[in-house]
């Protein structure tokens, strides 16, 4: 009699790249939005600067991460599905409705906060400053309007929050996903890599300013200490006992080199930056920007695809290697050209930081 012992099935993941590329920016668009409500909806002048450039990178962000969205569904013609017939008992479902609300509340608080200054800057007649004036509306300033927007806004960023880390949790069968923490890591590496993102924004447009560096250094410091708070009790849960399902996640990973490379990895993305952060060498913005985005980005690769190598039953791990095509390099190199696309028609849109200068020396006191 032949006995066949079958101890490992090596399965392909489900949630490709493209759910990393919706879950990095998605976040970085939420947190991105959340930075600028205090100096565009609620009188912080002195934050005018920082939250403007934080608001460009959150729109960006944001028209992006559906596109990668609707690829990770493999047919996006199945995305309507969510809507026809609405599975109100998963957050999936859910997020297919706080999605639109989020993306038209982010662009209606865009258009509320920036109309004065697309208004100023369309004074001309090419093409530029007539779309400028179209987009303005007469370009009145309506504080009351930005703050009803930035209200709704809010409310849905942060049910977008929920709903990313929910979905996640909630899978049992894999308990490096199914933690409380790991809504509040998405959430606070969201920070740090928004926190980046402004910082690199500024440079590109040449609206760097030393209030609005220490602004974005402060929310990276934010995000990166809760980072390294969450992570430590993530594993205290686990290498205390007190929690069986923190417990199963460590022995999963116990003993492999390629998560003790990936510990050895989060530890250089989080530690790095603050230290950066702390010397501020000449250049520290350009690299902790660049730092901040990594940090996020890799927390979320490291979950996704990362925890989709861990089996379910039996042992070891399964093999990932990054393919080439649209589902892989390819798709992550798209995701990076549309919101370089994106960025780029924003900010011609947007008036610079040096015609706003202008605009303001010769303006008449008041």
């Amino acid at each position: 009699m032949t006995i066949l012992e079958v101890v490992n099935v090596s399965r392909d993941v489900t949630w490709l790249p493209w759910a990393v590329q919706y879950f990095f920016l998605v976040g970085l668009s939420v947190a991105g939005f959340l930075v600028s409500v205090p100096g565009l909806a609620l009188g912080a002048r002195s934050q005018r600067g920082f939250a403007k450039n934080a608001l460009i990178g959150a729109l960006a962000c944001g028209l992006v991460a559906p596109v990668a969205l609707l690829a990770d569904l493999h047919q996006p013609g199945r995305f309507w599905r969510f809507y026809a017939s609405p599975n109100l008992g998963s957050w999936m479902a859910w997020g297919a409705f706080f999605i639109p609300c989020y993306v038209a509340g982010l662009l209606a608080f865009a258009w509320a906060a920036l109309r004065g200054g697309l208004a100023a800057a369309g004074q001309g007649d090419d093409l530029v400053s007539r779309l400028r004036r179209l987009i303005a509306m007469g370009g009145t300033p309506s504080p009351r309007l930005t703050k009803v927007f930035a209200g709704w806004t809010v409310v849905f960023g942060l049910l977008i929050l929920l709903y990313t880390g929910m979905e996640t949790m909630v899978v049992r069968a894999r308990p490096l996903w199914n933690t409380p923490v790991l809504p509040l890591q998405f959430a606070a590496t969201a920070v740090t890599g928004a926190a980046g993102l402004t910082l690199l924004i500024a440079r590109l447009r040449g609206d760097a300013t030393l209030a609005g560096d220490a602004i974005a250094a402060r929310w990276m410091t934010a995000g990166l200490l809760a980072t390294v708070a969450l992570g430590l009790v993530w594993y205290a849960l686990g290498a205390f006992g007190l929690s069986d399902t923190h417990a199963r996640a460590l022995d999963s990973v116990a003993g492999h080199r390629a998560w003790q490379m990936t510990a050895v990895w989060a530890a250089a993305a989080t530690l790095l930056p603050l230290l950066l952060l702390w010397l501020r060498p000449p250049g520290w913005a350009w690299l902790v920007g660049l730092f901040g985005l990594h940090a996020a980005w890799m927390f979320r690769w490291t979950v996704f695809i990362g925890g989709q190598t861990v089996p379910k039953t039996g042992a070891g791990l399964y093999a990932y290697q990054l393919p080439l095509g649209h589902d892989g390099l390819l798709g992550i190199a798209g995701s990076l050209g549309l919101w370089l696309f994106v960025f780029v028609l924003i900010t011609t849109l947007l008036p610079d930081a040096a015609s706003t200068r202008v605009r303001s020396a010769l303006a008449p006191a008041e």
